[in-house]
């Protein structure tokens, strides 16, 4: 069979695979990602059908869905808003990051991985999943709850860390030393500060140069400028994903929302490119021996999460059914742990590192909507916030 006609049955028939366990997934009110990560691991080497014709095709995807995830999630947020954020939860964010990227860090040294294995495992422990936790707010209709601001502000910090974090990250992996790592360190800091600027000061003119009523123009202009700052950040070893986000901060207004309409499509597709290229590159026989590994981070970190969410919706007010709303809607990690794991593990730094995240990352995916369900639950509402017996008990609740 000729290998072109060979690509188009294996990735049709995989598109159609997704379909259906999307809406499998859709159906269960859980997040598809963990199905596409074992469709990634049924269809690579060792896997029960391996795809041949098609690895190079879902290895470019892969990419586009990593810049076009981080573009989305930019898109998302505007620079004032932003800014607000650093301001409200600094202490929350500081919280976050010291309780949950030390359980990584720990476990890399305690399994003789050294420090670049340390500081990859940090941030894949460390930051939550965006998308997840915002279909989770979605679908159990929490956009409107108290705490949904907290929620968001932590993951605006944490993806905002995500822009000094990946450089540095990818200096130090590719060998690059010290002197480097502090390089892309200050060039990302500089890059930020001034897309920030620029998004801040002139986010109006950024947009006007976009076409909010022609769907076309609009979707080959942002995914070009997207692509090409994307392209000239990796050239000056700041990430590509880096570059993306802060594309999509400097977008605002109609011409944001728009643009979210006209590229999500674009983003399901690639995304899950990217998930299953990522299972793909990952030998299911490697992640049996690290699944009690994995199980035991996920229930380290799990619990981590739950207690700085609890406690950084506590310094803004929120009631005591809002703090583990919070915690619990934490709980997921996706996109970004799998986005380092890749990062370190083609730089050659740890190759245990891939099945381990991509574990860890099955787990925490599964268990965080169902985690997330369980404030609302009579049971735990009675424990955690009993209704007051006399009338000048004060209540508790979120």
């Amino acid at each position: 069979m000729h290998e072109s006609t060979l690509l188009l049955i294996e990735i049709g028939a995989l598109l159609l695979g997704l379909s259906v366990l999307g809406r499998v997934a859709n159906r269960f009110g859980f997040s598809a990602i963990p199905l596409y990560l074992l469709v990634g691991l049924a269809l690579g080497d060792g896997g029960l059908l391996p795809i041949h014709a098609g690895e190079d095709f879902l290895e470019i995807g892969s990419e586009l869905g990593v810049i076009l995830l981080l573009l989305m999630l930019g898109l998302e947020y505007t620079a004032p808003e932003l800014v607000a954020s650093l301001k409200q939860a600094r202490t929350a964010g500081l919280l976050d990051l010291v309780m949950n990227a030390a359980p990584g860090a720990i476990l890399a040294f305690l399994l003789g991985w050294g420090p670049l294995a340390a500081l990859a495992l940090a941030g894949a422990t460390w930051i939550s999943s965006s998308g997840v936790i915002a279909k989770v707010l979605r679908d159990l209709r929490r956009l409107s709850n108290r705490e949904t601001p907290v929620i968001l502000s932590v993951l605006v910090i944490e993806d905002l860390a995500m822009a000094f974090y990946l450089p540095v990250l990818s200096a130090l992996v590719i060998g690059a030393g010290v002197v480097a790592g502090a390089t892309a360190l200050v060039i990302a800091v500089v890059v930020v500060i001034v897309i920030l600027f620029a998004a801040l000061r002139h986010g109006r003119k950024i947009s006007s140069a976009f076409s909010s009523t022609h769907s076309e123009s609009l979707l080959l202009g942002v995914l070009g400028l997207t692509m090409l700052v994307a392209g000239l950040a990796q050239q000056v070893n700041v990430s590509a994903a880096v570059g993306a986000f802060l594309v999509g901060i400097a977008i605002s207004g109609q011409v944001a929302e728009r643009a979210e309409e006209v590229l999500s499509p674009l983003r399901d597709l690639f995304a899950a490119i990217f998930f299953v290229f990522f299972g793909l590159s990952t030998d299911p026989a490697e992640i049996l021996p690290l699944l009690p590994i994995a199980a035991l981070l996920a229930v380290v970190t799990m619990a981590t999460k739950v207690f700085s969410g609890y406690r950084g919706a506590a310094m803004a007010g929120i009631g005591t059914l809002g703090r583990w709303r919070t915690g619990f809607a934490l709980v997921p990690r996706g996109e970004f742990s799998i986005v380092i794991a890749s990062l370190a593990v083609s730089a050659g730094v740890e190759p245990r590192l891939a099945p381990l995240v991509a574990a860890y990352v099955l787990i925490t995916v599964i268990a965080g909507p169902l985690l997330a369900r369980v404030p609302d639950a009579g049971w735990f509402r009675r424990r955690v916030a009993p209704t007051p017996t006399a009338p000048q008990t004060a209540a508790s609740g979120g």
